[in-house]
């Protein structure tokens, strides 16, 4: 099946992210699916799509009641039959939708675990013609993952009452561990597991040294006037105390903790996805499921607790694709504060929770690329030398020899641990280094070592640096327990003896500036005056429909057309997320304020606009397909490719499908052996309908689903 047609016409859109297509066709052909795809993958429409094409009802379950109506809302807007039930709704409401439901109106219903799985609702559906269950937030169902959900885990009986429905899980959790808890509860049979990359290209990571916070935050959120952003702090005082100060200092901004009523989270939440409220400081409460695609920033005011969270916080911005900015303002203090919460938890979960946060220090000091740090967390290797959007790409830290101090640190570390047969934790270290006169030393008699006082010169956050960074080195290791002991690894006994050259990172001193917005990944340069023209232009119609702008059209779309100042409907049509319903509801509003716009002001040129009209020989290939194309050409492999792009290599083979099917000519050998090609053919002409996963079955999956559609279409041309 073609799909292009409808996930134009429906979304706007002319090609799929990687894996969406793989995904949608395990769908329509009624099998489980496992979806692990980071925040702003894509996942929604894995399911969306499906949806459209086949008969029958799409039940997505959704943990969050307070986003239903804008999901909706969207989709009802491009022109698709969707609805929700939920606890906000009026009997009258209600009723109707009931109505509709039983009368098969509609093709997707959005609904809570918890009122799923009452027995009057599942009696209900009984009676429905349901084509598939689309469970959203999936790892909420394991106990394993960071946000679990009781009501989540009734979710198993499903397959009790539906055996014959299909399931998609989905969610942006990581670990192996939840993954496999995710398909047993659920009990998906032989599900397809699909797991996207976690680089998100367009965000940019920075750690600032946090020295007078407030003022570092008011300064950024300022720098950015027009920019929507989330600030994540740790205590429920915190976020309100910031929420405060930044209103009264001219910044429109609203807490969000557990600490609020229902009503006043949802109305500030609200506030914020309608762009009348720019900034929300929010602690871990806020997040999940947010639907705004066009967050700018993230900024961590306090250190979070592991990375797992923090990877899941930041990826809230720049769901759009759009250059966006994660920053986490870190200081040695935030560290000993999370330390003493620990103290207070058992044994066995201190001991989870310092080692994870031994990681997130590790990130937030490592002169490493940040970007390599944080994919290699989830397993998933970057090898490119430069990520070029983070602050140790950017501009590298600098180094030093810092042999000397650093023999200083482990020779008090093995002189302690000698003098008194074990060890002792980072700050009565640096006390011993600096020589401080404290009752633990004295008590110890640290003040008679040869090492006592020998690092004076050095300030006390110095060494506690120092410390941190051979740690990381691997010279020094913290023994597991409340105390958090140091010893030196065999490592460090051989660099202490052999007085091994040990090069050490200086401190971050200063804000670095982000490089300029147009060279970032993502950045689609354009007329800004005209892009400000149409955003105040789709607030106007959104707050008239009482919907988010975004539900409206996306930032990307808006940049577009100041890009490209369409000034006919065909042109419009163009504009990446225009499909039909937003052709007919949205063009002349929007084409009249441009071609307004032009009366006074010129046209501007920008590189790598869309082509006014359709390339020579009738190739109906985008921009990206005939970059991908050229690259092919010129003798780059799709690995190649792939990597230099940062594309999935099953989007490369879509691009090059796209290229024979619009006529390019290009040449079997590059692909494949003449063996291969026999080998290949014999399988497609033993699979009467041509069903690629067939086809792969029987050449046991010796080759991918985008070498099979290179296969099939250069045997259609």
């Amino acid at each position: 099946m073609d799909l292009a047609p409808t996930l134009k016409k429906h979304f706007g859109y002319d090609e799929f992210r990687p894996l969406q297509q793989e995904i949608i066709n395990d769908a329509l052909a009624r099998r489980d699916v496992l979806v692990l795809m980071p925040t702003g993958g894509g996942k929604s429409l894995c399911f969306q799509l499906p949806a459209l094409t086949r008969e029958g009802l799409t039940i997505v379950v959704s943990p969050l009641i307070s986003l239903m109506k804008d999901q909706v809302d969207a989709l009802q807007t491009s022109g698709i039959a969707a609805t929700y039930l939920n606890s906000t709704l009026d009997r009258k409401d209600a009723v109707a939708r009931w109505r509709g439901l039983h009368r098969g109106e509609y093709r997707m219903l959005y609904v809570a675990p918890e009122r799923l799985m009452l027995d009057t609702f599942l009696e209900r559906a009984m009676n429905w013609n349901i084509a598939q269950f689309a469970i959203d937030e999936a790892h909420c169902i394991s106990e394993w993952g960071h946000d679990f959900r009781p009501e989540y885990r009734e979710l198993k009986k499903l397959r009790t009452h539906f055996p014959d429905v299909p399931m998609m899980a989905l969610t942006a959790t990581a670990t192996e561990r939840v993954r496999a808890d995710i398909v047993k509860q659920l009990k998906l049979r032989e599900p397809r597991c699909y797991v996207a990359s976690f680089d998100r290209p367009n965000l940019t990571y920075r750690i600032v040294p946090k020295s007078a916070p407030y003022e570092q935050l008011l300064e950024f959120i300022r720098s950015r006037p027009n920019e929507s952003g989330i600030v994540y702090c740790a205590s429920r005082k915190s976020a309100d105390s910031l929420a405060r100060n930044l209103s009264e200092d001219g910044i429109s901004a609203k807490q969000y903790h557990a600490g609020l009523t229902s009503a006043e989270r949802t109305k500030n939440q609200e506030a914020f996805l309608r762009d009348d409220v720019r900034v929300v400081t929010a602690t871990i409460a806020f997040g999940m499921g947010i639907n705004k695609p066009n967050v700018r920033f993230v900024v961590h005011y306090d250190l979070p607790k592991n990375l797992e969270s923090y990877y899941q916080e930041t990826g809230r911005a720049g769901r759009d694709g759009l250059p966006s900015e994660c920053v986490l303002l870190f200081s040695a203090g935030d560290v000993a504060k999370q330390l003493h919460f620990i103290d207070e938890k058992s044994e066995s979960e201190a001991r989870i929770a310092r080692a994870q946060l031994q990681q997130m220090v590790h990130y937030a000091e490592t002169r490493d690329c940040r970007r390599m740090t944080l994919l290699r967390y989830f397993g998933e290797e970057y090898t490119k030398p430069s990520c070029e959007g983070c602050d140790n790409c950017l501009t590298p830290r600098e180094t030093f020899d810092g042999t000397i101090p650093a023999q200083k640190f482990l020779s008090c570390v093995h002189r302690i641990h000698a003098k008194n047969g074990f060890g002792f934790g980072l700050n009565h270290i640096v006390d011993v280094l600096r020589g401080a006169d404290t009752e633990s030393i004295r008590q110890r008699s640290h003040n008679e070592l040869s090492t006592y006082g020998i690092g004076r010169a050095l300030k006390r956050d110095a060494w506690q640096a120092i410390g941190r960074e051979l740690l990381r080195l691997g010279l020094i290791e913290s023994a597991p327990g409340k105390f958090a002991t140091l010893g030196l690894t065999l490592a460090g006994r051989d660099a202490l003896r052999h007085r091994t050259p040990i090069t050490l990172t200086k401190q971050i001193e200063v804000v670095e500036q982000s490089r300029d917005q147009k060279s970032r990944v993502g950045a689609i340069e354009c007329d800004e005056v005209l892009f400000e023209c149409l955003r105040d232009l789709r607030r106007k119609l959104a707050d008239e429909r009482n919907v988010p702008a975004y539900v409206i059209f996306s930032d990307v779309s808006l940049r577009e057309m100041a890009r490209n100042y369409p000034t006919t409907a065909t042109e419009f049509r163009r504009i990446p997320g225009v499909g039909e319903q937003k052709l007919k509801d949205f063009a002349e509003t929007f084409l009249s304020e441009i071609k307004n716009y032009l009366i006074g002001n010129p046209r501007r040129t920008f590189s790598n606009r869309l082509d006014p009209l359709p390339s020579p020989r009738g190739s109906r290939l985008n921009e990206s397909q005939r970059e991908t194309l050229r690259r092919f050409r010129s003798g780059e492999s799709v690995e190649d490719i792939s990597r230099a792009r940062g594309f999935m290599r099953s989007t490369i083979y879509d691009h090059l499908e796209t290229a024979i099917k619009s006529g390019e000519s290009l040449e079997a050998d590059r692909f494949f052996t003449g063996a291969q090609r026999e080998e290949i053919a014999r399988a497609f002409q033993k699979v009467a309908d041509g069903k690629l996963a067939d086809v792969r079955s029987l050449l046991r999956s010796k080759y991918d689903y985008g070498e099979l559609r290179i296969f099939r279409a250069l045997a259609a041309h």
